[in-house]
């Protein structure tokens, strides 16, 4: 009891004493053929004005210092696509040629950033930085694991975001490989902690093992239908199904969707392959979206209405990258091999938000009515 009273207290303080908190909301499904399929919503109260972004192996780069100095600097060992953000070579959701994928979410009020030293310089990286080393540089979520005892994580502005000058994004980060095995990376206290993801699930603030325990708060759901139950001499009936998620938080707060996430994700019916599942995927984001005027935010400039700009689904062993807009509700795919072919070794990008939904004229399609036998 006492366990659960706290959980309950620390959340409400939580809410009010931390900015407000954007909705990303990450999710993991595992097809019976072993392919392992990463979703998730975009959400920031700011057009990110993300494109597909797409990067050859064997560029180089450097991590970006808050004087606009040069830390950590590396060559790409692996192809690499996804999402980049307000312009820049930098991944907010993707993946790379050996099946490891990343995501960026929103962490405000809990990231805490290195300082830069004479001792650190050679190994820092600024939070957009971070994405694209991941991918760039490593095939799985070991290999990730041991690299990041190594790096500081400092904070420097994002350029464009907010403003031209941009602004430190407090950040933490999802990485999942091509067996199905999940990490969260957060920078906590000037250090990345690496707590492992067996749900398979990521939204915001707070920490991750904090979200992992307030499911404890949520033991009684299930998936399965509670049709009647007993109460002294008095037998109640469902009123109709649904009635074992009765409970289930409903709201947008990070906490309530790390919950949903996690019932809705681990109750999803087993798929036969990568295909069938990267659709199962959409569809329980699709209990994510967040439509217009139901959250009002200004965590990032003047008070505005939150959508969801994009959801993404990445196929880790077919190596696609699926995507819809706020504007154009079709799933469109990034094959990586056909798009590192397309890039032909340089850095490309293809437009995200050019589409508008299409509408299809089906009124002519008319047919004969066919009943069935008696």
């Amino acid at each position: 009891m006492f366990r659960r009273a706290a959980i309950l207290t620390l959340a409400a303080s939580l809410a009010l004493a931390t900015t407000p908190t954007l909705a990303c909301t990450g999710i993991s499904l595992k097809a019976t053929d072993g392919g392992a399929i990463r979703g998730r919503t975009l959400e920031f109260g700011f057009p990110l004005q993300s494109n597909v972004i797409v990067v050859p192996a064997g560029k180089e780069f450097s991590g970006t210092l808050p004087d606009g100095g040069k830390g950590l600097t590396y060559k790409t060992r692996y192809d690499v696509v996804g999402a980049n953000a307000v312009g820049q070579v930098m991944i907010v959701d993707g993946l790379n040629d050996q099946g490891l994928s990343i995501g960026l979410f929103y962490f405000p009020g809990f990231a805490k950033y290195a300082p830069v030293t004479k001792e650190n310089v050679s190994r820092a990286l600024a939070p957009q930085d971070f994405g694209l080393w991941v991918l760039g540089n490593f095939a799985t979520v070991d290999e990730v694991t041991k690299a990041v005892q190594d790096v500081a994580m400092v904070p420097t502005a994002l350029p464009g975001l907010g403003s031209s000058e941009g602004m430190v994004a407090d950040v933490h980060f999802f990485v999942q490989d091509k067996s199905g095995k999940s990490i969260a990376i957060e920078p906590i206290d000037g250090k990345l902690k690496v707590t492992e993801a067996p749900v398979g699930v990521m939204t915001n603030a707070p920490t991750y093992d904090w979200h992992m325990t307030n499911l404890d708060n949520y033991i009684n759901l299930t998936a399965k239908d509670i049709t009647s139950e007993t109460l002294g001499p008095v037998t109640l009936n469902a009123t109709g199904s649904g009635s074992g998620m009765l409970g289930l938080p409903g709201d947008f707060t990070p906490p309530s969707r790390f919950v949903r996430a996690a019932m809705f994700s681990q109750a999803a019916v087993p798929n036969a392959d990568s295909e069938d599942a990267v659709f199962a995927a959409f569809h329980i984001l699709n209990q994510f979206d967040i439509p217009k005027g139901s959250v009002i935010n200004g965590a990032v400039g003047k008070p505005s209405a939150e959508i969801t700009e994009w959801t993404s689904v990445n196929d880790l062993k077919n190596l696609r990258w699926y995507f819809r807009t706020h504007q154009d509700q079709s799933i469109r795919m990034v094959d990586l091999k056909e798009a590192i072919k397309a890039a032909k070794g340089e850095i490309r990008t293809i437009n995200m938000e050019a589409a508008t939904q299409p509408v299809a004229n089906v009124s002519s399609d008319v047919t004969t009515l066919k009943q069935a036998a008696n």
